[in-house]
């Protein structure tokens, strides 16, 4: 997912700008897309976000039950018998309006009982209430329904007075008479009012063990288990309802997202008290590094220098020797070598240099204030050292301080107005904010300075494509091509464009060059964005499922710690009603979360899964009615 959000080599095309607190990948335009396409299906990502989504050709088609159908299977009354109805209904919803928003039901399950005799009709409220089991086995089927009406009907006054005691006592009574769903989910009612959560679990939970789609019951335990911190379950009750209900009920729709937000923050920050430091994909550190010009290396760390490795300084060529590895760098060792030479000290002249290579890979694990803290150092130390001045602009900037990154950026020009890095990455920082016309004067200024690095150029197309230019920027992109012809990167992001325009075939087309000049320049550590790229233009254009995920597959054999393959295989799965495989996938997704937001938004994604797979399994007829809404598990056709 993402280090630096100003770093980032290309942003995304086409597609909504972040707001702070940002976290961008360095491949964003790729994790954008996915990010977008989930944002379009949360229906299917988050189970029952609202309404099920089905795409088509057309686009996003929301899915509204038939409000004709109904699960009241009362038989049918005459016109008086339904007016009666009606107005005993109104009555009772006067009632309970005086509650807060908590009101016992007033409409029994079962078919409506004959008139009362009067000889029940006309029991005083303490004669009711020294009904017992004893007194409940003397009386016949009839009158205890009609015993139990009339005691849900005073519980219901009691109710309304806010008199919860006796409330629960006459419910209590009912439900002596006739164990009835609804005698318990308004007990459950009156437990709510007065906090008691474990007996509202208690109290619907023998609802819906008598009427497994009881929406008003599941919606309570739902709300009590998220007063018990049980958010996994009050998460599959609500989708529970939501799926019963067609999908109709904003209020648990909200209530999912809030549970899946509260339940991965709760999660993320016990993960990240032991979560061991990391850094991300190779594809990833690659896209980090490379957004900075290749700069030569300081006097005496020559590749050619001989210095024993027992030393800092040894330590440090050590560590620039494994990062500029041509055909298989290794990032891990470096990071070990630069760790080791801020240890061993004596660096004299490159002490600054040394900190600031440190800081780099501790932010890219993902330890913030260890990097804030070296780079810190290493501006002390030589405050001439521009890219320390980025790269905690950067830092800022993902941690949401975009204030502090623009101190930098201007801390950075005093010292040296001539870095076209700095304008660089201070573009991203514009782009990320939506400002694209100042984005694009700072990418050119970077130009101007230096035509020869490719990114200001691929990331001025994609701004002025932003901006709504398509001629400006595909003539952008093709003088690219032109000038810089062998460099993968162009093809691929080119093909980003004409992907978000529906070009499909040449968008493809480009993904193509991409991937084979990707394999003839760095065959040991190829990016795999291009693979995944294509992945997504074969799903979008064909839906063709298969190749799609054989394109990831891939890409995860090459860069098997790839998060964006990772996320895209996901979602393919998803969309193929392939739940459980998919899981495994959100899964290790949280594994690869570099940083807390990340964790958490893949803590969603996985959790939101994980209760579709519950359904399936606790409620097999919810989950063909699921099935049956919004065609198979929510497929694109």
């Amino acid at each position: 997912m993402a280090p630096m959000a100003a770093s980032v080599p290309v942003p995304m095309a086409g597609t909504t700008p972040v707001t702070t607190p940002v976290t961008v990948p360095a491949d964003s335009s790729v994790w954008d897309r996915i990010s977008t396409w989930v944002s379009k299906n949360k229906a299917i990502v988050y189970t029952i976000a609202g309404v099920a989504v089905v795409v088509t050709g057309a686009g996003a088609v929301y899915y509204i039950r038939n409000s004709s159908e109904s699960k009241d299977a009362s038989p049918k009354l005459s016109k008086k018998e339904r007016r009666k109805r009606k107005q005993a209904e109104r009555e009772a919803e006067a009632e309970a309006a005086k509650s807060a928003g908590q009101e016992p039901e007033t409409k029994a399950a079962a078919p409506q009982p004959q008139p009362q005799p009067a000889s029940v009709a006309e029991l005083a409220t303490d004669e009711l209430a020294e009904i017992d089991e004893d007194v409940v086995q003397s009386l016949d089927e009839v009158t205890r329904r009609q015993y139990a009406v009339k005691l849900k009907e005073l519980g219901n006054k009691a109710y309304g007075a806010k008199d919860f005691p006796k409330a629960i006592a006459l419910y209590s009574k009912a439900i002596l008479c006739r164990p009835d769903p609804v005698y318990y989910s308004n007990r459950a009612a009156c437990h709510n009012a007065n906090g008691d959560w474990e007996k509202v679990v208690e109290d619907t939970t023998a609802a819906i063990n008598l009427d497994p789609e009881y929406v008003k019951a599941l919606n309570r335990r739902a709300n009590a288990y998220d007063h018990l911190g049980k958010y996994s379950e009050a998460l599959l009750d609500f989708t529970a309802s939501c799926i019963i209900d067609g999908f109709r009920d904003e209020k648990s729709a909200q209530a999912v997202e809030r549970l899946l937000k509260k339940f991965a923050e709760t999660k993320a920050k016990k993960i990240l008290e032991t979560k061991q430091a990391r850094l991300p994909s190779p594809t990833f550190v690659s896209n980090y590094l490379q957004s900075f010009r290749v700069k030569s290396r300081p006097a005496g760390l020559e590749k050619s220098a001989d210095i024993p490795e027992d030393t800092g300084k040894g330590q440090l060529l050590l560590g620039l020797n494994n990062l500029e590895n041509q055909t298989n760098p290794n990032y891990e060792d470096a990071a070990t070598a630069f760790e080791k030479a801020v240890e061993l000290g004596d660096l004299g002249e490159h002490e600054a240099f040394a900190y600031n290579m440190r800081g780099t890979f501790l932010c890219l694990k993902g330890k913030h204030e260890e990097a804030l803290a070296d780079l810190a150092k290493s501006i002390e130390l030589d405050p001439s050292m521009t890219q320390s001045y980025i790269k905690r602009a950067s830092m800022n900037l993902e941690l949401g301080a975009p204030d502090k990154a623009e101190q930098d950026f201007l801390k950075a020009v005093e010292q040296n107005s001539e870095d076209p890095d700095i304008y660089y990455h201070r573009a991203q920082l514009h782009f990320i904010k939506g400002e694209f016309p100042e984005a694009a004067k700072d990418y050119q200024k970077s130009i101007d300075l230096d035509p020869a690095f490719i990114f200001s150029h691929i990331q001025l197309g994609v701004t002025q494509y932003k901006m709504g230019s398509i001629a400006s920027s595909t003539a952008t992109f093709r003088r690219c091509i032109k000038n810089f012809e062998k460099t993968p990167d162009v093809y691929n992001y080119y093909g980003e464009l004409l992907l978000d325009q529906g070009k499909y075939q040449e968008a493809i087309e480009r993904f193509d060059t991409a991937i084979e000049l990707e394999k003839q320049t760095k065959p040991m550590c190829m990016n795999v964005l291009p693979l995944i790229n294509k992945s997504l233009a074969l799903f979008q254009w064909k839906q063709d499922f298969s190749e799609a995920e054989k394109l990831c597959e891939k890409a995860l054999i090459i860069d098997p710690e790839c998060d964006i393959a990772v996320a895209t295989m996901a979602q393919l799965l998803l969309q193929q009603g392939k739940v459980t495989e998919a899981l495994k996938y959100f899964e290790r997704a949280a594994e690869l979360a570099r940083t807390e937001g990340e964790l958490i938004n893949a803590l969603s994604y996985a959790e939101a899964t994980r209760t579709q797979v519950q359904v399936q399994e606790k409620y097999p007829e919810l989950a063909s009615k699921l099935s049956g809404m919004a065609g198979p598990a929510g497929m694109s056709r």
